[in-house]
């Protein structure tokens, strides 16, 4: 690492701790906020396979919920509205990586997730979906990650 920006990085560490021991208090949007886990599915070579899918599915979930905390701290129609916008948006991705499955349970559960996020999409109150279910929405795929992808039928 070059010494300048080894001594930018030191000066900007120094002013955040001094920063934090005058008392400051600093506020950070949960929108600005990045996705606190990396599961980003395998490349190419695994789509359709249960892993794959669950992993992308996972990820879906992980990054609407980031969205929806922005949302989850306001009040108001604006808020109501932008986590609809947001279920709608996951539960279309959550179908499309769901698609991609080879396994006819897996497409099931998935299914059902997309499903569920539809539903709050259209609901009066998403916020009431967000405080209750969404939380372990995910578990509808509990079972399905692991499944040795389905037999291909390929006549020769």
């Amino acid at each position: 690492m070059p010494q300048r920006r080894r001594t930018v990085l030191m000066c900007a560490t120094v002013a955040a701790g001094l920063l934090a021991s005058a008392g400051c208090e600093i506020e950070v949007a949960p929108g600005s906020l990045p996705v606190p886990v990396s599961i980003a599915p395998v490349p190419s070579a695994s789509a359709g396979q249960p892993k794959y899918v669950c992993s992308a599915v996972y990820a879906i979930i992980t990054s609407g919920g980031v969205r929806l905390a922005e949302y989850a701290t306001a009040d108001g129609a604006e808020a109501r509205e932008g986590m609809q916008k947001t279920f709608a948006d996951m539960a279309g991705q959550v179908t499309a990586a769901g698609e991609q499955s080879t396994d006819p349970a897996q497409r099931a559960a998935v299914d059902a997730i997309a499903a569920d996020l539809t539903r709050a999409s259209q609901a009066g109150d998403p916020r009431a979906y967000l405080d209750g279910e969404f939380g372990t929405i995910g578990q509808q795929l509990d079972g399905t990650c692991d499944q040795p992808p389905a037999p291909s039928s390929s006549a020769n």
